[in-house]
């Protein structure tokens, strides 16, 4: 299979409107009662499942090292989802979209610790430009310096995505993607399972089922499935920047569908914070020196 950029781009760009709108499907299944772990554990199953029928092939001829990429991988990324879950019980679907998203702007730190690589000097600006933004969402301005469970446990889900990104940059660059996307689906389904048998049973008498059934499927089939097989078949045929600014929008369609089927209002300190951790993105990942302005 050969896509163009522009293709490929597209794929990108349905994959972030998918994953924004799953905060607010998350938020649905949460208001159905259904606890974390059993979110993340459902929608891994179904995640297996689909990636199994349809990259069999690739995953019975898995190597070894294919194995052990994927789990610690996928190990990472269960943690970061079931963080991410379990803060969206306390905090607004923008303000998880939002704060999740600043991964982008932790990366270059990650990578500095990791592999000492200095991040550049618009690194710390952008950081800057983020702290400001999380002020007005999480509105510190009007409450002070504290911060509301669900926004502290985001912003520890941000920093796991971002030691999960620069995993996949170092180590699973040439391991097959159909064998990293089965395995975090097993990893999710095995340990969202487990974590709810441990801690989360006591509260299955309240799930509303009839209410849960359509989120857990959307989670599963487009949220974790579709969105992750657009993003492995797309970013193989576009450039790593178009492809991190396109991704990056995630975090607004969050904020859009949120605003758009009510589940929060949209006020000033949205906008703003809103804003302002979207211009440290773009700072981030655009590259000034290559942007030539028309000559008069």
């Amino acid at each position: 299979m050969r896509l163009s950029k522009m293709q490929a781009n597209l794929m990108l760009l349905a994959c972030a409107v998918i994953w924004g709108f799953g905060y607010v499907v998350v938020k649905a299944a949460i208001n159905a009662h259904v606890p974390a772990g059993l979110m993340v554990g459902i929608r891994g199953l179904i995640y297996m499942g689909l990636a199994y029928l349809c990259f069999h092939q690739a995953i019975n001829h898995m190597k070894k090292r294919d194995f052990w990429v994927g789990f610690i991988a996928g190990a990472v990324n269960f943690v970061a989802y079931l963080v991410q879950t379990i803060g969206l019980q306390y905090t607004t679907p923008s303000n998880n979209a939002f704060l999740t998203a600043i991964y982008v702007v932790i990366v270059p730190f990650i990578m500095w610790l990791w592999q000492r690589q200095r991040p550049e000097r618009r690194s710390y600006i952008a950081i800057a430009l983020c702290l400001l933004g999380m002020v007005f969402l999480t509105n510190m301005i009007k409450v002070g310096l504290h911060f509301q469970l669900g926004d502290l446990l985001t912003v520890v889900s941000a920093f796991i995505y971002a030691a999960q990104i620069v995993y996949f940059g170092s180590s699973a660059a040439d391991a097959s993607p159909w064998v990293i996307s089965f395995m975090l689906g097993l990893t999710q389904a095995v340990g969202g399972l487990a974590w709810s048998v441990c801690f989360e049973i006591p509260t299955y008498h309240a799930i509303n089922w009839p209410q849960a059934i359509m989120p857990l499927l959307v989670l599963g089939v487009l949220s974790s499935f579709g969105a992750q097989t657009l993003q492995v078949v797309g970013q193989r045929f576009t450039d790593p920047t178009p492809a991190g600014l396109i991704l990056m929008t995630e975090a607004m369609f969050g904020s859009f569908f949120s605003v758009l089927l009510g589940f929060e209002p949209i006020t000033a300190n949205l906008v703003i914070g809103g804003a302002l951790i979207i211009s440290a993105l773009l700072l981030t990942q655009l590259d000034f020196k290559k942007i030539q302005l028309p000559r008069r």
